[in-house]
């Protein structure tokens, strides 16, 4: 008798109880559409080579919250113009540490210290991008003075002409120069040993500098 009961108000309801019913998996499927899967984080969009970035070199993921590094860049950050000290894969995660002029200036390699050079060439330097790998020359002009680098590079004394020594070999470029011309030169900023910082910022006193490019 009870069941009968129950059938016959169902039977009497249904119309309502199927809105009702309908009206719970919509609100659950609008749920399960909004809310968010995973935390958004910058990456890169494709391979990069490093240097200045365009909105267009970076795009939006979302990563399970263990998969995202620590200092990940927020998807508001505004990134254009803003340089990239290496190369990145496509699809890795943009880093606070990866941008030159954001907190701690690092090279990432142990050992090495950020040297910031000014070249004479600044359409040659503008060829650079970070990550490229150079040789730095001086060229020296009046007599060799005594325990000065070329003096050290074996220059006879008493050489008066123009000559050339290579004050650092194989070093990586980590920020590269804007495109905006300049009279004096265009300054770089390497990643070197503390002895050829030194070299370098004893050849900066007394030659003018150039740059010689390893082929990638």
């Amino acid at each position: 008798m009870r069941a009968m009961k129950v059938r016959r108000l169902l039977a009497r309801h249904r119309r309502v109880i199927a809105a009702l019913l309908a009206g719970v998996a919509v609100a659950c499927a609008l749920a399960a559409v909004r809310q968010p899967q995973g935390v958004a984080v910058l990456v890169a969009a494709r391979d990069l080579v490093g240097g200045r970035l365009s909105a267009a070199d970076v795009t939006t993921v979302r990563l399970p919250p263990g998969a995202v590094p620590d200092g990940a860049l927020p998807t508001n950050t505004a990134v254009a113009g803003r340089v990239l000290a290496g190369p990145m894969r496509r699809g890795e995660p943009l880093t606070d540490a990866r941008l030159l002029g954001q907190g701690p200036l690092t090279t990432g390699e142990p050992g090495k210290v950020a040297v910031p050079v000014r070249i004479a060439d600044a359409d040659a330097a503008r060829l650079l991008s970070s990550g490229d790998v150079i040789d730095v020359l001086a060229a020296f002009e009046g007599p060799v003075v005594e325990g000065s680098v070329d003096d050290a590079a074996g220059v006879p004394a008493g050489s008066g002409a123009v000559r050339a020594v290579t004050v650092a070999h194989g070093v990586r470029v980590m920020s590269s120069p804007p495109t905006e011309a300049a009279d004096d030169g265009a300054l770089l900023v390497l990643a070197t040993s503390s002895a050829e910082a030194a070299q370098l910022a004893q050849a900066q006193a007394h030659a003018r500098l150039s740059v010689a490019i390893h082929p990638r």
